[in-house]
């Protein structure tokens, strides 16, 4: 109860004492969850690119939690995630990969447009670095025999297209492909208590949302799109809930699951405005 009182927002129950990896924690949706994680009980290990992010999260990762520098497209990033984990605190409760981002600097758009490099680049980072950190985790898991949970974050662009403003074919497939993924491994490896659920966000700030945050047009629309709390762009910390909602016990008896946590934008029409 006193860390309630002391994190009212922060406070998950169901947390304390788990083991948790963060692939792509160190800004964003990711640190934010990862501070939650920490007010709630749980042990991170949180990977990031070596940058101003990185640093800025080393206030957060204070004490015995784990800040390990790494690019989540190399696929001995997350094994070595994992292995610290297991190493530091006797084994693995949970990973939720986050790192992701927009792949328009090397040619994403609509597919009339899309270059090979924009395909490629796009993919590997939002998927096949999917694929790694998911096969670091199932993979130490079975060898233990232990069960554990998966979160990966998706979007909501797999499900319900903004062709107007968010034609990035690639990273839409992408995404798409991560709810195929994940949905495929909740299946597979459920009988091994091996859990797996998608995150699937609205526009939320990030570097990524930059673009869209400073462009009139797109907030007008916005506000149509994603009408809850006044029509706004979410912020991560719209997201925390439901992250440690599936990597806690509560959620034991949950698996292949999509959240969607995007202020109305699936089930929103959305309104264009005018050309400005």
């Amino acid at each position: 109860m006193e860390k309630e009182k002391a994190n009212p927002f922060g406070y998950f129950p169901g947390l304390e004492g788990k083991r948790i990896v963060i692939m792509g924690g160190t800004s964003g949706i990711g640190l934010a969850a990862g501070k939650s994680f920490l007010a709630s009980g749980a042990k991170v290990v949180a990977v990031g690119l070596e940058n101003e992010f990185l640093e800025k999260a080393q206030a957060v990762y204070s004490g015995e939690n784990i800040l390990l520098a790494g690019d989540a497209i190399l696929p001995d990033t997350a094994v070595r995630a994992v292995e610290i984990c297991a190493e530091k605190w006797g084994g693995l409760d949970g990973l939720f990969h986050v790192a992701g981002g927009s792949g328009r600097k090397w040619g994403d758009g609509p597919i009339h447009k899309l270059s090979a490099e924009g395909w490629q680049k796009t993919l590997e980072l939002n998927l096949s670095s999917v694929m790694y950190s998911n096969q670091a985790a199932i993979r130490f898991w079975l060898d233990r025999a232990t069960g554990g949970a998966i979160l990966n974050v998706g979007s909501v662009l797999a499900f319900s297209p903004s062709p107007s403003f968010f034609a990035t074919h690639a990273y839409t497939a992408a995404k798409s492909a991560i709810t195929g993924l994940t949905l495929s491994l909740a299946a597979t490896y459920a009988p091994h208590n091996i859990r797996a659920n998608v995150l699937a966000p609205g526009l939320v700030e990030s570097p990524m949302s930059r673009r869209a945050a400073e462009n009139e047009r797109i907030l007008q629309f916005i506000k149509t799109k994603q009408p809850l709390a006044g029509g706004r762009i979410g912020t991560p910390d719209d997201l925390t809930g439901m992250a440690c909602y599936a990597l806690s016990d509560l959620s034991a008896f949950t698996t292949g699951q999509v959240f969607y946590v995007d202020g109305g934008w699936r089930i929103s029409e959305g309104q264009i405005p005018p050309e400005i």
